[in-house]
């Protein structure tokens, strides 16, 4: 009898689990930003400003050191989403589809597909998408040409579509590398305010095509989410899990961080939040494509970090300065978790 009873307590205390496990199941996703500081082969390209890295430059960029790059960037990856890696990766700083290709063979569990156009950018380095096809499929590829106000050639940023196999959802991916500060931010803010207009109009276009479109924004912005090309020009702003918010409006994921004064980059001993993920509101309305709330993170595993000196704690680059070090990159990737809501018959 007394058997009994504990078994019908058992039943009475995991019951409300046990059904909420009947109607809802989560599957994730993992959705990734990282700048991998200058991947480039070394082979020279007479189109590009390759010169800083060939083996007859200062640096002595070798096929050896070509391949220790693609490696450590393989761990960090790999370092990812609990040790899976993540679904798709947007990628920064990358010679051309090549290198691409030769990092998606580093991966045994991943089958990752690279996605990629040439940009105009001076020296080269362009920006891309890896997604895995186990996962996802494309549908649509296109770039996004940024003018400058001086006419100097930047990159454009990439307009990836994406299906997702097992639930049919569309996601559109926008990969960013806005213009860096060089010469000042002051004197460059103007650059990046050029950039956040051109995406700007473009999401404009495509929220009139496709009310509440799944869009995710991912890149290396050199600016910080309270900056005025983010908040003002691009119009993404803080927000809070579970609030209502107006249709088509873009929330940014790192802005809290970066209000907590965490970072992505380390310059000067301070930390900048210029690595971001920011996505359209469908994706926190309570239906079936949902962020899952806090879950954006600045990855650093421990063999990625500086240990001591002036950059302390910052991210181990593969130089410093002309130095050969042999490391990752001088940035932390980023990255947040996404679920499907669905019900089990």
């Amino acid at each position: 009898m007394k058997e009994t009873i504990v078994k019908l307590l058992t039943i009475l205390v995991f019951l409300p689990q046990i059904l909420f496990c009947q109607t809802e199941k989560k599957e994730t996703l993992y959705f990734a930003q990282f700048n991998i500081e200058n991947l480039f082969d070394a082979v020279d390209d007479p189109a590009i400003d390759d010169a800083e890295f060939l083996p007859e430059s200062e640096k002595f960029w070798t096929e050896g050191k070509v391949n220790v790059k693609l490696n450590n960037l393989a761990k960090v990856i790999n370092f990812m989403n609990n040790g899976r890696g993540p679904d798709v990766l947007a990628i920064e700083e990358v010679e051309n589809f090549n290198m691409m290709k030769r990092l998606c063979y580093a991966f045994k569990d991943r089958e990752y597909i690279p996605a990629h156009r040439e940009s105009k950018d001076a020296r080269g380095i362009d920006v891309g998408l890896l997604y895995d096809r186990k996962v996802f499929e494309i549908e649509d590829l296109k770039t996004i040409e940024v003018v400058l106000p001086t006419r100097y050639p930047t990159r454009d940023i990439l307009h990836v579509t994406l299906k997702h196999k097992t639930s049919g959802e569309i996601i559109h991916f926008y990969v960013n590398h806005w213009p860096s500060r060089r010469g000042g931010k002051e004197k460059s803010d103007v650059n990046r305010e050029a950039a956040a207009k051109y995406l700007r109009i473009e999401l404009n276009d495509l929220f009139e095509k496709e009310p509440n479109a799944n869009v995710i924004l991912l890149g290396d912005f050199n600016d910080e989410p309270r900056d005025k090309s983010v908040t003002r020009m691009l119009k993404a702003d803080d927000f809070s899990c579970g609030e209502e918010h107006e249709t088509n409006s873009l929330l940014n994921l790192a802005y809290k961080k970066a209000e907590n004064e965490e970072g992505s980059y380390l310059y000067a001993k301070n930390w900048d939040m210029i690595d971001q993920i920011i996505i359209s509101s469908a994706l926190n309305d309570g239906k079936k494509l949902e962020y899952e709330c806090d879950s954006y993170e600045v990855v650093k595993p421990k063999f990625m970090i500086i240990e001591s000196g002036s950059r302390a704690g910052g991210a181990l680059p593969t130089y410093m300065g002309s130095k050969y070090i042999g490391g990752y990159s001088d940035h932390f990737p980023v990255g947040a978790r996404f679920y499907f809501k669905t019900e089990k018959n």
